[in-house]
């Protein structure tokens, strides 16, 4: 029996090119579709940039889109108003102004509410017949009252002399009216080395002294003692010329910080 002979393939073209052309369909499809994507809606901008407007205030004069705002309208031929431009995104310049504005008008209230303190204390203390005694000072955070460290404390020591309970239990009395306040007791001295042996140094005494002036206030008042803060400052900070005995003995002093209830925190 005779063998049946292959049949020949048709003529055409070959296998590759059939999926060559498959795959450039497919990049035209995607041109085509990504052209389609980048075509805008000039209504529908319109609406987006006025929301836009609307909610973020990035346009002036009333523009309603990017073609209306301050640099683009007219080409860079609006360059000169780009100050006006920076200033108006997000209205960045009105709100530093605002809280520049808010800030110091709190530095007011409390400038004004430690200037009634000092008035109030001052008034208490030459009532008492102690305004030689006690310095007055005020801050916009706090009123300071300054005791000579003579009047406190002999050379060298920190215990209270005799003579300064009066005037601790004066300062007592203005304490209490500020419950809410935040106190600080500092102690401080002038720049002459300890030779007692007591005391290692001023920072050392100081404190002590700071202590001492502590204790004897949450002892004999109702103040609560979380409310004091003391610490020694040593030579540190000096008020005067340490130079000459006059400067000395202003440096060597107990300061009582009264906070006001806006700093109290």
């Amino acid at each position: 029996m005779a063998k049946k002979k292959p049949e020949e393939a048709a003529p055409g073209s070959p296998a590759w090119m059939a999926t060559f052309s498959d795959l450039m369909n497919l990049l035209l499809c995607f041109f085509v579709l990504l052209f389609s994507m980048s075509s805008i809606d000039a209504q529908k901008f319109e609406l987006v940039a006025a929301s836009f407007a609307n909610t973020f205030s990035i346009f002036t004069a009333g523009g309603q889109a990017i073609g209306d705002g301050i640099l683009i309208s007219n080409g860079v031929s609006q360059l000169s108003q780009l100050d006006d431009y920076l200033n108006s995104t997000g209205k960045a310049a009105e709100s530093d102004k605002q809280i520049t504005d808010t800030l110091e008008e709190f530095d007011n209230q409390r400038m004004a509410e430690s200037e009634e303190m000092a008035e109030l204390i001052e008034e208490t203390i030459t009532e008492a017949g102690m305004e030689n005694l006690i310095d007055i000072e005020f801050t916009s955070q706090y009123v300071q009252l300054t005791l000579n460290g003579s009047l406190l404390f002999d050379s060298g020591s920190a215990s209270l002399k005799e003579e300064s309970i009066p005037v601790l239990d004066q300062i007592i009395k203005i304490l209490q009216r500020y419950p809410s306040s935040i106190i600080e007791v500092e102690g401080h001295t002038d720049n002459v080395p300890m030779t007692n042996g007591r005391y290692a140094d001023n920072d050392e005494l100081s404190s002590a002294r700071a202590i001492s002036v502590f204790k004897y206030i949450t002892e004999n008042s109702n103040i609560d003692p979380s409310m004091i803060k003391h610490s020694g400052r040593g030579e540190y900070n000096p008020i005067a010329d340490n130079s000459t005995a006059e400067g000395r003995s202003l440096n060597r002093r107990v300061e009582i910080k009264i906070y006001n209830t806006l700093s109290s925190f």
